[in-house]
């Protein structure tokens, strides 16, 4: 059976076409020139059950014509395309202006679901990209030798209330505190720079005497009404990174709905730095 791959940026599309392969899966890559890492060429190179296309962002119609033309009825969206990148590199070809032209709103959520109602109608079904990946789910609890502490928690009870409304309009799905407060909201420059943002408004502060408690807390849920076939809430190694960078001691997720890369470096990075990981009900 085949599996079509509409593959963005990082190593999601990677980890996908690996457990995809592993499931028994030939897989037809479209990779957007954009975003995809071009070592998504070597990884097919001398394995005849990947096949590889390049796309630009506004290709829709070419997209459809190559699932269609290798059989593919079945697709999956892995691996961020950048929000700024969608509404500014993206050159529509006619089929796409159309969609955009309809739209009622341009967030990435209604961009998107027009797109998989398109492929649906030509004969090709969007699925959950966690299905392939269900071990990577975050599970409930605290993942690190840290828990948060008092304060800590007190902030991600905060966060929690801020992030679900922020991403309830689709405008981002983390939020950045400091002693109760909201410090940083994510938009369409992604979480890590938000992180980052953050962590150089507290350095402001701190050169301006600010009483604010120095430590960042980081709070990332999903949507309320979070569709699973894409911009699945994804933490990583550069996650932990950015907050390093950024000062913040705690990270909160939401359990289940968060998938969580190179799981063992990741933890092992936080426990390094005493950063604690928490991931949180629903």
């Amino acid at each position: 059976m085949k599996l079509g791959l509409i593959a963005g940026n990082g190593r999601f599309p990677f980890l996908l076409l690996d457990a995809a392969r592993a499931q028994g899966f030939s897989v037809v890559v479209a990779a957007i020139r954009e975003e995809t890492d071009p070592e998504i060429n070597h990884r097919a190179a001398g394995d005849e059950r990947i096949t590889v296309y390049w796309l630009s962002l506004g290709e829709l119609s070419r997209l459809i014509e190559v699932f269609q033309k290798e059989g593919v009825s079945m697709a999956v969206m892995a691996g961020q395309v950048k929000h700024k990148q969608i509404f500014s590199s993206i050159r529509p070809d006619w089929r796409l202006a159309k969609l955009l032209l309809n739209l009622r709103t341009r967030n990435t959520d209604m961009l998107l679901g027009a797109v998989a109602k398109v492929l649906g109608d030509e004969g090709i079904e969007l699925v959950s990209s966690t299905a392939f990946l269900e071990p990577l789910l975050a599970a409930e609890g605290v993942l690190t030798e840290r828990a948060p502490d008092d304060d800590e928690r007190k902030n991600i009870e905060y966060g929690l209330s801020v992030v679900r409304a922020v991403a309830g309009f689709d405008i981002g799905q983390t939020v950045v505190v400091a002693a109760q407060a909201c410090v940083a909201v994510e938009a369409m420059e992604g979480t890590d720079a938000a992180i980052e943002r953050a962590g150089a408004l507290m350095r402001s502060l701190d050169e301006a005497a600010s009483t604010l408690e120095r430590r960042l807390t980081v709070v990332k849920v999903a949507k309320p009404n979070q569709d699973m076939r894409f911009d699945v809430p994804v933490i990583g190694v550069g996650t932990v990174e950015s907050m390093i960078r950024a000062g913040a001691s705690c990270l909160s997720v939401e359990a289940g709905r968060t998938l969580l890369f190179d799981r063992a470096r990741l933890i092992e990075r936080a426990n390094q730095e005493s950063i604690a990981i928490v991931a949180t009900p629903r």
